[in-house]
């Protein structure tokens, strides 16, 4: 008879399963929402509009070109965004009224922006679609 009490028995092991099917799934994250909650959070969001964000990068452009966006021109390249990413477009160019921006699609994040002064040369690199709004 071999005796190790690294090794649990059977009826050891049926407890310790039916032990962890009584207790919740959910485990805290440290701003005290469970996995689940966050779950949750994330899927019922799937489905809403882009909500954009401004890298440190275009926000300093925007601010050093005199660029202030209305809210039809913001809806207008959150539509541009959500319409890129539906044909699978990963850096956009985006044209809103004079404006141009470069947009990371799949982080929602706008990388840069300029305003028809600044597009004297007309070369955008590394995008792979344009949307023009």
């Amino acid at each position: 008879m071999i005796q190790n009490s690294n090794f649990l028995t059977a009826l050891q092991l049926q407890e310790q399963y039916k032990s962890s099917q009584n207790k919740p799934a959910s485990q805290s994250t440290g701003d005290g929402l469970s996995f689940q909650d966050v779950l949750l959070k994330q899927s019922e969001n799937k489905g809403s509009d882009v909500s954009l964000k401004f890298s440190k990068h275009a926000s300093v452009r925007l601010e050093q070109r005199g660029i202030s966006l209305t809210s039809s021109q913001m809806k207008r390249l959150e539509d541009a965004t959500n319409k890129a990413s539906q044909k699978g477009i990963r850096d956009s160019l985006v044209i809103v009224d004079e404006l141009a921006f470069i947009v990371n699609v799949p982080n929602q994040t706008v990388v840069t922006a300029l305003n028809s002064t600044e597009t004297n040369e007309n070369v955008f690199t590394n995008i792979d679609g344009a949307v023009f709004m």
